[in-house]
C-alpha cells in the first residue's frame, strides 16, 4: 500500500513578492486550485500564485507543524529558504505536470 503524501508548499505573487505558506495532500490540484482562482481568499485576492518551494513528508503532522513553523519566521528566512531551493523562482508547478 503506498503511504499518503503530504506537502508544506510556498507560492508568491511574483520575484520576491507576497508570500503564501500551506500544507496539502494533493501538490499539483492544490497549485491549479491556487492559479486558476478556484478558492476564495488570500491567494486569490493577492494573486500569490506562482509555486517557488515545497517539501514533502508521509506525516501530516510533519507538513502541519512545518506551516506554522514557516508562517512564524522573518520575511527575511522565508526569502532565504526559497532561493536556496529555487534560485531562479522559477514556477516548479510547471515541472511537476510535466
Amino acid at each position: 500500500m503506498k503511504q499518503k503524501q503530504y506537502y508544506l508548499y510556498i507560492t508568491v505573487s511574483r520575484k520576491e513578492g507576497t508570500l503564501y505558506v500551506g500544507t496539502t495532500n494533493n501538490l499539483l490540484k492544490r497549485i491549479y486550485e491556487h492559479k486558476n482562482n478556484l478558492i476564495d481568499g488570500f491567494t486569490k485576492k493577492y494573486n500569490v500564485h506562482k509555486l517557488v518551494y515545497y517539501e514533502e513528508t508521509n506525516d501530516i503532522q510533519n507538513a502541519i507543524q512545518r506551516e506554522k513553523q514557516i508562517k512564524k519566521w522573518k520575511r527575511e528566512w522565508k526569502m532565504n529558504l526559497i532561493k536556496k531551493f529555487n534560485p531562479n523562482w522559477k514556477d516548479l508547478y510547471y515541472d511537476l505536470v510535466g
